[in-house]
Parts: structure tokens; C-alpha cells; sequence
């Protein structure tokens, strides 16, 4: 099968397709023939060796697919062979197959085409999900703000806060992404730049309940300085290049609270392997995202589509920040 490989730690513009074997599923895994996988930032230092988690060279790069199930290893019973799924992997994703423990892949319900957009589900979506939902367990009728609202996991979160009853106020940098945001069903959509005196504007002065912040930096400054009363701060990444440090006083003083969200431990991500204790939260968390997509409240957005030979362009564009949405190789 023809991958991407990662055979030392370098740039990922110096990463180069191979033919490599296809992988055999083992017991308790599955074979995912590969139609489309996620292109992401972290994907360059987790082939630099700067991510948390390095994993063992050689190895492909890739983390959020679409495909459908090839094989099954002894033992699997939730998944059968022809099943479309999507899936998230610790890696191995810019290549044609890719076996893995069965715990973190996730039918396709009918009715739903198992097109690239989907790529953007099982983290992109998981990740605004869990956030919103479980981090800073946001209510009907609370207001919530999104930074980077036209990223992948930002227009995410204005979807999903939408579908949790929220008034939803985004920030995205240009107007073209402005008008995306707003389509995605954001009832403001506000420039990045003086955004805190908007959002007071548009507050009465009081604030918002729940901030979203893939950002970071300056964003997370400005944002606890309108952060209504018993708000709550969700800390996402850090886009914007700074670690912001946390204001203890300005918390104290609001009342708030400054959570992270790091979707990786229910997945298996962290230094201790749990995808197996939350796998059955997940899985259900997973059905939800695709309710709310029949019910036409989730609308994944695709932002490019290159074949996996273009791989470098696909990551240009991502650091050129033009994309609106997900931006996927065809495999």
C-alpha cells in the first residue's frame, strides 16, 4: 500500500510516500481501508518529535479518517467488514489501511454519505462536544463565545453550542469567514480584533457565560475580561502562538473558572492508555454528533480536498490560514 513516512523526526515538508506493507489486524483490532483523512497543525510536531506522544519510527502521520472496515481481528463484534466508519487513530492515517484497536472507530448511521467532510467528526466535532458539554457543562439559553470560529474545531463549536441551545457570538479575523461562521448558524459573528467591547455591546455589559478558546494568547486575556458571573473558560489550544498565564484575581473577581480540555485522554492519547474506560462514553457522544447531523444541526464543512500525492499542499494551506472548515487528503 502507498503511505506517507515518517522514518526520523524532521519537517513534515520532508516526508516522503512509500509502498509498506498492509497491516494485519490483530485480536481486538480492526483493518480500516482508508478513503479520506484530517489534516491538522499538530500533525507537524508530532513528525518534528515535539508532540507529547512521539510515536515508534517508522510511522505514517494521520489521526482523524473516513473509510470503511476491510477486516476484523478475534473478538471484534461491534464492527463487521464493509461497515463505513470514521475513526480516531494514534496515527498511520496518510496511508491506504490502517489496523487499530476497535474501541475509538465509529459506524456511519445510514441515510449519511460517508463523504471527506466527515473527517472533521471524530475529533474536531469530539472535541467541541466534550468541551461544551462535559467540561464546561453549557445550559439552553446561556451565551456562549467562540474563538476562531472558522477553524475546524471552532465552527465545530458554534454548531454543536447551537444544538445545545446556546446564544452563540463567534470571532473569526476576516469577513469572508465571518459570513461562513454565520451560515453555520452563529447568531453574532464579530471580528477577532476588539472583540471584548463587542461582546460587552452585545451583553448589555454583563458578559458571557462560556468561552471556547482553541486560541489562546491575547484572545484568553481579553476573554476573561468579559466573562459574565459564574463564567467559565474552556481552554482549547493555542493558535495564537503564546501559553497565555492564568489571572488568578481576574477568576476570584468573576467568580470563573478556567478549565482544560484535552480530548486526547478519552481516546487514548495520554501517558496512561484509558481509551478503554471512556470507550462507551465516546461511542455515545459519537451517535449524538450524528443525530444532530440527520437532524440537520451539524454540517460538517470541508475546506479543501487534495490527493494523499499532495499532502505538502494540503498542510500549506492549513499554515496560510485561508481554510474554512477541515482540510482532507483523498487517500
Amino acid at each position: 500500500m502507498r503511505a506517507v513516512i515518517c522514518r526520523r523526526w524532521c519537517d513534515y515538508d520532508e516526508l516522503e510516500i512509500e509502498d509498506v506493507p498492509v497491516p494485519e489486524p490483530g485480536p481486538g483490532e480492526v483493518l480500516i481501508r482508508i478513503a479520506y483523512c484530517g489534516v491538522s497543525f499538530a500533525t507537524q510536531l508530532v513528525v518534528a518529535g515535539k508532540y507529547q506522544r512521539k510515536p515508534p519510527l517508522p510511522f505514517s502521520p494521520g489521526t482523524d479518517v473516513v473509510g470503511e472496515i476491510a477486516a476484523v481481528g478475534a473478538g471484534v463484534t461491534r464492527l463487521r467488514a464493509g461497515d463505513p466508519v470514521v475513526a480516531a487513530i494514534d496515527w498511520g492515517g496518510y496511508a491506504e489501511y490502517v489496523a487499530l484497536r476497535e474501541e475509538t472507530v465509529y459506524p456511519i448511521p445510514p441515510g449519511i454519505e460517508p463523504g471527506p467532510a466527515l473527517a472533521a467528526v471524530p475529533l474536531s466535532y469530539g472535541t467541541s462536544y466534550g468541551g461544551l458539554a462535559w467540561r464546561a457543562r453549557l445550559q439552553p439559553g446561556e451565551t456562549l463565545l467562540v474563538h476562531g470560529a472558522a477553524g475546524g474545531v471552532g465552527l465545530a463549536a458554534v454548531e454543536l453550542g447551537k444544538a445545545l441551545g446556546a446564544r452563540v457570538i463567534a470571532t473569526a479575523s476576516s469577513s469572508a469567514k465571518r459570513e461562513i461562521v454565520l451560515q453555520h448558524g452563529a447568531d453574532h459573528v464579530i471580528a477577532t480584533e476588539g472583540f471584548r467591547e463587542a461582546v460587552l455591546a452585545l451583553t448589555e455589559g454583563r458578559g458571557v457565560d462560556v468561552i471556547y478558546d482553541p486560541v489562546g494568547g491575547d484572545a484568553f486575556d481579553q476573554s476573561l475580561r468579559c466573562i459574565a458571573p459564574d463564567g467559565r473558560i474552556v481552554v482549547i489550544g493555542f493558535a495564537g502562538g503564546r501559553i497565555q498565564q492564568v489571572p488568578g484575581n481576574l477568576l476570584l473577581l468573576k467568580n470563573a473558572s478556567a478549565c482544560g480540555f484535552n480530548f486526547g485522554e478519552y481516546i487514548g492519547w495520554s501517558p496512561v492508555d484509558r481509551r478503554s474506560a471512556f470507550a462507551a462514553r465516546v461511542q455515545g457522544m459519537m451517535a449524538d454528533i450524528f443525530a444532530l447531523m440527520q437532524a440537520g444541526q451539524v454540517r460538517p464543512r470541508l475546506a479543501g480536498l487534495y490527493p494523499l500525492a499532495a499532502f505538502r499542499d494540503a498542510m500549506a494551506e492549513l499554515r496560510a490560514r485561508r481554510s474554512i472548515g477541515k482540510v482532507v487528503l483523498q487517500i
